[in-house]
């Protein structure tokens, strides 16, 4: 079954970067100076908040990173905000108490409400040769999520317009495979049952009750388990055309994404290895190097040979090859 849109739809990129990025996230664990300060940014640019004890608060902002004083970002630290108590505001972002995320945090992060994803670093508590918690913390890594519905459009087009196919999108961190991957959800979701593997709560990013990003009409989710376990169970449950998972790791990834594959399901995915001769052994059809939101991707075919170069938001693109 294809899952090409009936109705084509085009739009300027520059538009749906201006009037569709959002999130919906609440500060409250920040110290009220802080939040004062945050205030004043255009929230749609602000994709990190780095606090270190005792150190300038740092934040992603425009695609730089900037200090910030009580009227916003500013390229100095002189004036600049401080992190004082690091722990004070871990412990009150965990409003569920730190046992409801002992698991993450035996990976060194948290996943609050709204898809935001919390990198901790202090005293690692480690049994059996194994991180089991974090104490004493002195650094975080807020990332914040955002929405951009369309930014997903070029690569929908040159790899799902002759029926849904497994494309691997693959980035260093933080330059937004999480924002294309939902966004391709979306996109997939207008024709086919399409089911997120959330294992991180950051693609759909449900609240406390459970509201999360709109994915479209036909799109399940499943959040909390690991790849391999949510897709064995999920699959005859669910009966997916196509699953949607976050960042690829390790052999249980990997032979989650085999299953679903032989199961006769399309896989799209992400991953942080970059490394193209690791990537060829994957079985996957399409491979998209990605740039960063609205600074262009590169689409390939299984042997890697390009089919599609995307500047970004000023919509050049120039197509190499047929797919």
């Amino acid at each position: 079954m294809s899952c090409a849109p009936k109705v084509a739809k085009t739009f300027g990129a520059h538009i749906f970067m201006l009037q569709t990025i959002f999130y919906n996230v609440e500060f409250r664990f920040l110290p009220r100076e802080l939040r004062a300060a945050l205030a004043c940014l255009n929230e749609n640019f602000l994709t990190e908040i780095r606090l270190r004890r005792g150190q300038p608060v740092i934040i992603e902002y425009r695609g730089e990173y900037l200090y910030v004083n009580r009227c916003g970002a500013v390229r100095t630290a002189d004036g600049a905000l401080r992190s004082e108590d690091v722990n004070a505001v871990f412990a009150a972002m965990l409003s569920d108490g730190v046992y409801a995320y002992s698991e993450q945090l035996k990976r060194s992060f948290v996943t609050l409400d709204g898809g935001v994803r919390v990198g901790v670093a202090g005293e690692y508590v480690v049994q059996g040769g194994e991180v089991v918690s974090v104490k004493s913390v002195t650094s975080l890594n807020i990332r914040i999520p955002h929405d951009v519905k369309g930014c997903a459009r070029a690569i929908f087009e040159a790899t799902q317009s002759r029926g849904a196919k497994s494309v691997l999108i693959f980035s260093p961190p933080g330059l937004g495979k999480t924002t294309m991957l939902r966004d391709l959800a979306r996109s997939l979701a207008a024709n086919c049952n399409v089911l997120v593997i959330d294992e991180r709560n950051e693609i759909y990013a449900a609240d406390c009750d459970g509201k999360g990003y709109d994915l479209g009409e036909r799109c399940d989710v499943v959040r909390g388990g690991d790849k391999l376990t949510s897709i064995e169970c999920a699959v005859r449950a669910m009966k997916p055309q196509v699953i949607v998972t976050d960042e690829l790791y390790g052999k249980r990834d990997i032979a989650a994404v085999k299953y679903a594959v032989e199961c006769g399901m399309a896989v799209c995915a992400s991953t942080h290895v970059t490394d193209r001769r690791l990537l060829k052994d994957l079985p996957f059809e399409y491979f998209c190097r990605l740039n960063g939101i609205g600074k262009g991707s590169v689409v390939y075919d299984k042997n890697f040979n390009a089919l599609l170069r995307d500047s970004g938001f000023d919509g050049d693109r120039h197509i190499v090859g047929g797919g």
